[in-house]
């Protein structure tokens, strides 16, 4: 529901300070984007290993729970052969995740709750980000660019042609995951092209981003969905850096999205209440539509399994507690920075990535369930009506 401010301006002023002096709840100003997002790549495994999602006590699927409370974009990670997610259960591993045929079945789960898609393509068979951007193992013997180029552009097209042929094109893709440095660069042998923009590697890297982005096109050409390109870079003050140099030397100029992942405890370089004048900047600077791929923060600093979590004792941000409150008050503040910007949208990451049996490289269980849209016994708290406010 969203507010409908009919007062006079001296009441709303009042009502608006009020809301802003603690962070008992939302900041009480209308606003709306086109796209709130959760990233929900978990769900499958977390459901198939004892995890369990309520609202209001009772059990329900997580996507229609995420639907009812304002989602109306699923975000979805695809790795290129992830072997290791069967693996890693030993004799019990009976399937991979972040796969197609995974990120299939989460397609039609969004889909059958009106829910738009983003597919993010990581091109790796695990983990991409600004650290780590490991060569799938089916690539490893490519020495050379053109064969990279042909190679990430199959990839890309049978992906989207097969999701098309059964009614499920994104809207929405990512060419890459995090790519502060570039893509297909860590883990690289011998005569392997990476592309480092650390390195300097500006024209390989852009050379292998159009052809993922003329796979998006050409597969799209056929289609009734015309999906929309996004590029996506952590922490907001790598962005000037990254895309001046890839949209000039790169020669990467066809895309409609600028991406940035925002986690406020660790992107300390801009505060949640300068997002809106960082991302006018940028649609400013790039003539592109701008949006938060990836954010969280805690609401507790309790644990409920003994996997450690990711924010376990980061001092708070001025004004936003970890309690339930405070995180709703965060994720309201900064979607009303996001749409005073100009920006698109924001998504939050893995909010339902709750405590299970799962494992991944890390561990059994959840290093996220204190930043998760769930409390420890599997029901929707407040945060999760942020999109509503």
């Amino acid at each position: 529901m969203y507010l409908r401010i009919y007062l006079a301006a001296a009441v709303a002023a009042v009502t608006l300070a009020a809301c802003q002096d603690d962070d008992s709840g939302a900041t009480e100003t209308a606003r709306k984007l086109t796209y709130y997002g959760a990233d929900l790549s978990y769900v499958n495994q977390i459901e198939e290993h004892g995890g369990v999602y309520k609202d209001d006590g009772q059990q329900q699927s997580p996507y229609a729970i995420f639907k009812n409370h304002g989602t109306n974009l699923v975000r979805l990670r695809l790795w290129h052969n992830p072997a290791w997610t069967k693996e890693i259960y030993g004799a019990d591993g009976t399937k991979m995740y972040s796969d197609l045929k995974d990120v299939e079945a989460s397609i039609r789960r969004a889909r059958e709750q009106g829910m738009e898609v983003l597919l993010d393509f990581h091109y790796s068979d695990t983990w991409a980000d600004p650290a780590a951007q490991d060569v799938p193992a089916a690539w490893a013997n490519i020495t050379e660019l053109d064969v990279l180029k042909d190679s990430v552009y199959n990839y890309t097209f049978k992906t989207l042609r097969y999701l098309d042929g059964q009614g499920l094109m994104p809207e929405l893709v990512q060419i890459g995951n995090e790519t502060n440095c570039g893509i297909l660069f860590t883990d690289a042998p011998a005569g392997f092209p990476t592309c480092n923009v650390c390195e300097g590697k500006w024209a390989e890297t852009g050379a292998v981003i159009n052809r993922a982005i003329d796979a998006v096109r050409d597969a799209t050409d056929a289609s009734s969905t015309k999906t929309k390109v996004i590029l996506h870079i952590a922490d907001p003050k790598n962005v000037k850096w990254f895309f001046d140099n890839l949209t000039t030397t790169g020669g990467v100029t066809d895309f409609e999205i600028i991406g940035f992942s925002y986690y406020p405890l660790w992107h300390t370089t801009i505060t949640p209440d300068k997002l809106s004048e960082t991302i006018a900047g940028f649609k400013t600077a790039y003539s592109k539509d701008v949006m938060i791929l990836e954010t969280a923060y805690p609401w507790t600093m309790e644990t409920n399994d003994s996997y450690t979590n990711l924010f376990g004792s980061d001092p708070i941000l001025p004004g936003y507690s970890y309690t339930r409150q405070g995180l709703e008050k965060l994720l309201t503040d900064m979607a009303q920075e996001v749409h005073d910007g100009g920006g698109l949208g924001m998504i939050y990451w893995e909010p339902a990535y709750i405590s299970s049996n799962m494992k991944d490289a890390g561990g059994t269980g959840s290093s996220w369930e204190n930043c998760a849209f769930f409390d420890f016994s599997g029901n929707a708290i407040p945060a999760i009506d942020y999109m509503q406010q």
